[in-house]
C-alpha cells in the first residue's frame, strides 16, 4: 500500500505526517488502528495523521504541540513523498 507523507525535523524534534481520509481522525478506533500501521515505517518517531476537508483545509490529529505547530505550515511547505506500506 502506499500512501503520501512526510519525515520533518524542526526544534530538535523530528516527527512524521501521514495523509489519511477524513474519518480516520474522527475515529479513535480507526485513528489508533492508523497510528500503529504507520509506525513501523518511521521507525518508532511521533506520527502525526493529516486530513483535509471538502475546501482543502488540513487537520491534524497527533502530539498536541506537533498538531498546533503543523496547523501554522502552509501544507504547500511540508516535503510530502510516497512511502510503502507492506
Amino acid at each position: 500500500m502506499q500512501f503520501n507523507g512526510a519525515v520533518i525535523r524542526e526544534q530538535n524534534v523530528t516527527f512524521a505526517i501521514v495523509v489519511v481520509k477524513p474519518h480516520v481522525i474522527h475515529s479513535k478506533q480507526e485513528a489508533e488502528n492508523a497510528l500503529q500501521s504507520f509506525g513501523p515505517v518511521f521507525g518508532g518517531i511521533p506520527i502525526v495523521l493529516m486530513a483535509q476537508d471538502n475546501r482543502g483545509r488540513p487537520a491534524y490529529l497527533g502530539r498536541p504541540d506537533i498538531s498546533r505547530f503543523l496547523s501554522r505550515v502552509p501544507i504547500h511547505r511540508i516535503p510530502w513523498k510516497k512511502y510503502t506500506l507492506n
